[in-house]
């Protein structure tokens, strides 16, 4: 029988290029999140600016930048802006439903899609449907699956009617909010705004748990494709004395 220890240990990997600012960088410092402990230990690191990729929690941990900053929003205090509520209002035919972290070919050929359109050559280009599989059931905390699809005649009544799947979030819930821990779309939707789409959604699903913040993983200062996690505010930033209020007070 494999005893596991009582604390986690952790480990720092290798400098390799940065996927978000030019000429940096990136070393990550991660621990393995295994055991019966691993929701309070999940709940502890994300706390401390951690983020979960199957059973490893990791931070950044780079010499010479601090670009990364873990970012939360405080739901009970969000109102959507005008833009936003346009952005529901267009995807007001769409029903999402939590599910269990069981992955499918229909989640596949949707995740192959949005890598060929929106990320074409870069770090998940080349996963397999079995590395998906593993992204999304190789948990040892609590993992959903959010899959968005368009609401049929009666989707009140049975998720039988619902329609063909447009977007999908793997999240993690946790003691004091939900964690969006990969989220992808139809690129054909891209009129929708479907990523900031399920944020808001997300918010909406943190509240009505009675939970305070929703974890959204790192903003890059610098990286322009992290710039639209700015917009959903007012949220929380983690500096080295502890999570800061950014944004509308």
């Amino acid at each position: 029988m494999t005893v596991q220890p009582q604390t986690p240990q952790f480990f720092l990997t290798s400098p390799s290029p940065c996927p978000y600012l030019p000429g940096q960088h990136e070393r990550k410092v991660f621990t393995h999140l295994i055991g019966d402990r691993a929701p309070d230990l999940l709940d502890l690191l994300t706390q401390g600016g951690f983020r979960r990729s199957q059973n490893i929690a990791y931070r950044p941990a780079c010499e010479r930048c601090r670009a990364c900053v873990s970012v939360r929003i405080l739901v009970d205090e969000f109102q959507p802006s005008k833009s936003m509520k346009r952005v529901l209002a267009r995807n007001g035919d769409l029903v999402g439903r939590m599910l269990d972290n069981d992955p499918s070919s229909e989640q596949y050929a949707l995740f192959r899609r949005y890598l060929e359109t929106r990320h074409a050559g870069g770090g998940m280009s080349e996963m397999s449907v079995l590395d998906y599989a593993m992204m999304v059931e190789d948990s040892q905390v609590d993992t959903r699956v959010i899959q968005y699809r368009r609401r049929g005649p009666d989707s009140s009544f049975t998720p039988r009617s619902d329609r063909d799947l447009v977007a999908v979030a793997l999240s993690d819930v946790m003691g004091d909010g939900l964690s969006m821990v990969y989220s992808f779309f139809e690129p054909a939707e891209s009129d929708r705004s479907l990523g900031s789409y399920m944020i808001l959604d997300h918010i909406e699903r943190t509240r009505q748990l009675g939970l305070p913040y929703l974890y959204l993983g790192y903003w890059v200062d610098g990286s322009q494709k992290m710039d639209y996690k700015i917009r959903f505010q007012p949220q929380e930033h983690l500096h080295p004395k502890g999570w800061e209020r950014y944004g509308a007070s």
